[in-house]
């Protein structure tokens, strides 16, 4: 039996080398990857004049201004010139109308110190850029390769940058039909390939298939194993509190501050947080809770950066209760909290985790006497503490509604077990100890699976007193139950 048991573990260990080897090889260097260094960047916006593609929430003067924001992000990249042109079709070919374009083209020339333009689109066509790179003899990027190079920098685990890899593979089919119409114009794209029957549009097709497939797989695995330690959380009944909003909002910087967890650092830029991470904090009841931190939003990603993602926020659905940060001082903040409850409805939440949202206006050190217009919204500052103790009682009131906790008082017996066990399964609030007959009144908050478990293991404790508080389980998940 050892030898059976032996040879398990060298199977599960030949299998994590090979698990490994591939990852090594999944993340290896990106052929999309910009080029290190630093770039000197002409940053243009196309100005939607009127017609459908023009948002009412904003202006070309902000669109711009966040376009310059993500250059900021990244290291040794600077902003050297900012051109607003006016279209009518964003969506063409070239972006701009033909004497338009024709300006942009003559001003861009004049710029020799400039090495990249940033045409802030939500994508253009491989062919498309190549155009514009051979019109204007500098680099061009949109946001979708801005956002995803910023992701690059950004990554830390390998979940992130699986998905960054997940997110390059309509790219990389894009620039191989490119580089293969190119290849038949010099009538060399549909010869075969050293005999193998295949097309080297039909080799590097299945390739990038194979590729995506792999990813996938990865991801799958990472998926499985986040289902366990949420499997386990819903065990302990560890509420869980997903802090969500639009990129540089302070999800960071909030829940450090409602956590007091020294080792979070949030750092003033976009995108610095991409992996799901958790954080666990106290109510005022001294209930114990998780604040999961979550990727920020921003207007106008591509549909497969965020479908990229959709792995990763999909853990906002086991959330038992959300709060969405706005940044209340950017002059945007009506167009961002659109962005994000769009975002948030796509992601196909359960209703009532929409419906018990908490909103938060966050920087209203920044305002004087800021008073939020919306109704139930809470102004707080997260980086000086206002507003704080508010937030946590609002949370708390919610939580204990969706969860059906109870806050109830108990008579134990101190020779017995139950205090032990109620400080490991429960909230203990209070213990009065009653040393005349060697009992303990002792004040409690405690989920419903927990509380039928401590009646089947101590039948013969009674409540102490009517329960103090008993909120109805309106939305009692029975995956919390055992």
């Amino acid at each position: 039996m050892a030898g059976a048991g032996g040879d398990e573990e060298e199977e599960e260990e030949e299998e994590e080398e090979e698990d490994e080897a591939e990852l090594e090889e999944l993340l290896g260097p990106s052929p999309l990857a910009v080029e290190p260094g630093a770039q000197r960047v002409a940053v243009v916006h196309p100005a939607v004049k009127w017609g459908p593609k023009k948002s009412p929430l904003t202006t070309a003067e902000l669109q711009i201004a966040e376009a310059v924001a993500l250059v900021h992000t990244l290291q040794n990249w600077t902003v050297s010139e900012k051109i607003i042109i006016p279209t009518k079709n964003p969506d063409k070919k070239f972006i701009f109308g033909k004497g338009n374009f024709q300006v942009l083209t003559e001003k861009i020339k004049k710029l020799p110190h400039v090495t990249a333009v940033f045409l802030n689109v939500e994508r253009i066509s491989s062919l498309t850029k190549k155009e514009l790179e051979d019109a204007w003899g500098v680099k061009v990027f949109d946001r979708y390769t801005v956002v995803l190079h910023i992701f690059r920098c950004n990554a830390r685990t390998t979940e992130a940058k699986l998905q960054i890899a997940l997110a390059e593979i309509p790219l990389l089919r894009s620039n191989l039909k490119n580089e293969v119409s190119q290849l038949d114009q010099q009538r060399g794209g549909s010869r075969y390939i050293m005999g193998s029957g295949e097309t080297f549009m039909e080799t590097q097709t299945r390739m990038l298939k194979e590729k995506e497939l792999k990813i996938r797989n990865a991801l799958e695995k990472l998926r499985r194993k986040r289902s366990l330690l949420r499997t386990q959380r819903r065990k302990r009944e560890f509420p869980i509190i997903s802090v969500m909003g639009y990129t540089n909002c302070g999800k960071t910087t909030l829940i450090k501050a409602l956590t007091g967890e020294a080792g979070l650092q949030p750092r003033d830029q976009l995108f610095a947080t991409l992996d799901i991470t958790a954080h666990a904090g106290y109510l005022p009841s001294h209930m114990s809770v998780i604040y999961v931190d979550t990727i920020g939003f921003l207007t106008d990603l591509p549909h497969n950066l965020v479908e990229s993602f959709s792995a990763t926020l999909e853990e906002v659905a086991y959330s038992d209760l959300i709060v969405h940060v706005r940044d209340i001082t950017h002059p945007e903040t009506i167009l961002q909290k659109a962005t994000v409850l769009s975002v948030l409805k796509n992601l196909n939440l359960p209703s009532h985790l929409l419906d018990s949202m908490v909103e938060v206006h966050n920087k209203v050190d920044l305002i004087e006497r800021y008073k939020p217009t919306e109704e139930n919204a809470l102004a707080i500052s997260a980086l000086h503490g206002h507003g704080l103790e508010e937030l946590k009682e609002e949370i708390e009131k919610k939580i204990l509604t969706v969860t059906g906790k109870k806050i109830l008082t108990v008579n134990v017996n101190l020779e017995g077990p139950q205090l032990s066990w109620l400080y490991k399964e429960a909230t203990v609030q209070e213990v009065e100890v009653m040393p005349e007959d060697g009992t303990a009144r002792v004040k409690v908050i405690i989920g419903n699976s927990a509380f039928g478990r401590y009646r089947h293991l101590f039948p013969n404790n009674e409540e102490a007193e009517s329960e103090i508080l008993f909120v109805p389980p309106l939305y009692f998940d029975s995956a919390m139950a055992d």
